[in-house]
């Protein structure tokens, strides 16, 4: 219903920082079009497509596609979605956008802003394996609910080591948790040896934060902040999920 991932779109003052620290990490720079008239870039890992925007009046979303787009508000509406911005018409950059449950923006563009990478899911940055953007809300199994109206499949994880609800489709997965364990929008990955990785990225210069929420104090887990506030949280082999859970 809701369209195509597009990007994991976030505000940053410093364009060039930002692009710096995930080159570090390995991700790679796709090329952009002209639909932003602000600085604007977008770095991938082959799974996770995150847009930079050097802008302070743009606001962070989870960023969809969704072609004829003006076709599709009416439904959209008729849903009972209720939209905080739409730019429409023949002279703009088709979007629309509204917020979730928990507050957070979801956007909807007519056309995609970068062209598609090349880079195989196989090669992996020194982050891991993208697992899904972590949500936190106050009100889980509301926000599971929206997310399922516009076309996801919520599974509930109540014996993660952070209990969760998962919210899967064809194209990205959002993880819905308690605001006590995620205060902010965080990229969840997992790598193969916690150690080991923990290991490269310090000598790559990076500085993980293991003064982590209370349930991963035990946990093999660790946390980077990008330049511009993004949260990354790294952890070993089923960190994520009930299955393994500690």
């Amino acid at each position: 219903m809701i369209g195509r991932f597009l990007e994991f779109s976030v505000v940053t003052p410093d364009i060039r920082a930002s692009l710096e620290f995930y080159d570090r990490l390995g991700f790679s720079e796709a090329e952009v079009g002209e639909a932003w008239a602000h600085p604007y870039a977008v770095l991938t890992d082959g799974r996770i497509c995150l847009g930079l925007h050097q802008e302070p009046t743009f606001a962070s979303s989870t960023t969809f596609v969704r072609p004829n787009l003006l076709r599709h508000v009416d439904r959209l509406e008729e849903s009972g979605l209720e939209l905080e911005f739409r730019r429409l018409g023949n002279d703009v950059f088709n979007e629309i956008g509204w917020l979730d449950p928990s507050g957070h923006l979801i956007r909807l563009l007519e056309a995609r802003t970068f062209s598609p990478g090349k880079r195989s899911t196989i090669h992996t940055s020194m982050c891991g394996y993208f697992i899904e953007i972590a949500l936190p809300s106050p009100n889980v199994e509301t926000a599971k609910r929206h997310w399922e109206r516009i076309g996801f499949v919520g599974m509930d994880e109540p014996d993660a080591v952070l209990p969760h609800v998962s919210c899967t489709s064809d194209t990205v997965d959002v993880g819905l948790y308690d605001p006590a364990h995620l205060r902010e929008p965080t990229l969840l990955f997992e790598v193969a040896n916690f150690s080991e990785s923990v290991a490269r990225l310090r000598e790559a210069g990076f500085t993980p934060n293991l003064n982590l929420p209370a349930p991963l104090r035990h946990a093999d887990a660790a946390m980077l902040t990008a330049p511009e506030g993004t949260f990354i949280l790294l952890g070993g082999p089923g960190s994520w999920s009930s299955a393994t859970a500690l």
